[in-house]
């Protein structure tokens, strides 16, 4: 398996990940495409949004290959915390063949090494509790960040990165595509 930067090539492939890890009944083939159109799960429409906003970091977009086949991807765009220019992670999918065999670890290994090498401070997302500590995650309250809607607290979490600096606190906010589905 490789993990590489996002190609423009990789559109649909990517769209068709996480339309499958999100919702294995909207997969374009087999049983569930034959009864016709299906609504793709909201993260497919959320990356078609991110593309096009100035959160967008194209180098912190990148999947997972398997023999020319794209079988996971994973995006980091910008966030802010308060005038603090900080990361946000997702979505992040793998084809469900590839769950649990290491390909979402080494995204998010890719994802985090990437965005600490470009000097970035912080990566805050909204995530399971008990997958994404083992990345570092932490409850963003124990750092003085919390997510600007509240009913979002409950799972969000940051991690910090080198470049981390303790005296960026207050409300985190995601690029705008986060806020229009």
């Amino acid at each position: 398996m490789l993990i590489r930067r996002e190609r423009a090539v990789d559109t649909d492939a990517v769209a068709a990940v996480h339309r499958s890890a999100f919702a294995p009944h909207y997969a374009t083939d087999g049983p569930a495409a034959a009864d016709g159109p299906v609504e793709a799960p909201p993260e497919v429409e959320l990356l078609a949004r991110l593309r096009t906003d100035p959160g967008w970091i194209p180098t912190l977009s990148m999947v997972a290959v398997d023999r020319e086949t794209v079988v996971g991807h994973v995006c980091v765009t910008r966030a802010t915390v308060g005038p603090f220019p900080v990361l946000a992670l997702g979505p992040i999918g793998v084809l469900p063949e590839g769950q649990r065999g290491g390909v979402g670890s080494a995204l998010m290994h890719a994802a985090l090494g990437a965005a600490d090498a470009l000097d970035e401070p912080l990566v805050g997302l909204l995530g399971s509790l008990e997958y994404y500590p083992r990345f570092g995650f932490q409850p963003g309250e124990r750092l003085g960040v919390v997510p600007d809607r509240p009913e979002w607290a409950s799972h969000f979490q940051i991690r910090p990165l080198s470049a981390y600096d303790s005296r960026i606190i207050g409300e985190f906010r995601y690029a705008g595509p986060f806020y229009e589905l």
